[in-house]
């Protein structure tokens, strides 16, 4: 069983890394989609192709233990395959939250802290499972 302390720990790196993320992201976002115009969910999926860039350097360098049975380029599609998953989350609930409270900053905003959440969860599970050594710390 892991230790419940550097799990703990792995999670707040996580979380911080993540942060970053979401505010490259939402800043991407708000830029598009209430500064140009352009519909949120389009600008939803840019922003948050672009905060993917950021996020695997900061996650596989501060977050998670590189496995020795995957090779960089093995690593970095998986990571994508598991973020373009959660890409297909952000996406469905950006187009369910902006379909039912509309398309004003305050419904992006929160239709976007909800998708993040949901996000967060799959992305610090599915890394942990698929992409870590288990070594937490």
């Amino acid at each position: 069983m892991a230790d419940v302390r550097g799990i703990v720990r792995q999670f707040l790196k996580f979380g911080v890394v993540g942060l970053v993320a979401f505010f490259i992201d939402y800043g991407i976002l708000m830029l598009l989609s209430v500064g140009l115009r352009w519909d949120p969910v389009l600008s939803a999926g840019i922003s948050f192709v672009i905060s993917l860039i950021f996020n695997y350097v900061a996650s596989m360098r501060y977050v998670f233990t590189r496995r020795d049975d995957l090779s960089r380029q093995r690593e970095f599609v998986v990571f994508v395959v598991l973020s373009f998953i959660g890409l297909a989350i952000n996406e469905l609930c950006m187009w369910l939250g902006t379909t039912a409270l509309g398309a004003s900053p305050l419904a992006i905003t929160a239709t976007k802290l909800i998708a993040t959440t949901i996000v967060m969860v799959w992305n610090f599970l599915s890394r942990r499972r698929w992409l870590d050594a288990g070594e937490a710390g």
